[in-house]
């Protein structure tokens, strides 16, 4: 019996015996055939997704694009007004005259931008909540149910929809405890 020492070398597995003869070859051919065909249409798979990413990149940069421009076409009439207001002569125009022309201006505006679902965050009294108010300072509250309660908007706020676009900057109420411990405002 022949001892094996650490010199001797392990034997290498040996694939099975291989018929000799046309047999072998036609046993792979198949396969190989099959792996050309599924890899001719992993390529073709692969390159219709790329061209389906950028078609989709392309669409919706086009559709984002359109969205604008109708957005701004609706509101440039409005900015037709304004201008004419802003050019208009004070000498020969009264006050009230401007002054409803900036309105009829500005409630055009926010009839094209409401349409555009854009909404003003400006409500006083609410809860003050950070994810849509910032908060600039603080002032005393003259009850303890107005305590972290929206006192006064400062700037209003905007949304599109669900996305807030500005936050509205706001003095924040807080309730002091008692009369006599306030920032001394008088409010």
């Amino acid at each position: 019996m022949k001892r094996n020492t650490m010199n001797d070398k392990p034997e290498k597995p040996q694939p099975p015996d291989q018929p000799a003869g046309p047999e072998s070859g036609a046993l792979i051919e198949p396969f190989e055939g099959e792996l050309a065909d599924m890899k001719d249409k992993y390529l073709r798979l692969a390159a219709e997704y790329d061209n389906f990413k950028k078609r989709s990149v392309r669409e919706r940069t086009e559709t984002w694009q359109r969205a604008q421009a109708d957005l701004v076409q609706r509101l440039v009439d409005a900015l037709d007004d304004l201008a004419r207001f802003a050019h208009v002569d004070p000498a020969q125009t009264d006050a009230k005259t401007i002054h409803d022309g900036v309105d009829m201006v500005e409630r055009k505006m926010w009839k094209v931008l409401e349409a555009a679902g854009v909404t003003r965050v400006d409500q006083v009294g609410l809860p003050f909540d950070p994810h849509v108010h910032e908060a600039v300072t603080t002032r005393p509250a003259d009850h303890p149910a107005k305590d972290h309660t929206v006192g006064a908007i400062l700037q209003p706020g905007y949304r599109m929809g669900d996305a807030l676009i500005r936050p509205a900057r706001v003095i924040v109420l807080q309730w002091q405890g008692g009369e006599g411990r306030g920032s001394g405002d008088g409010e």
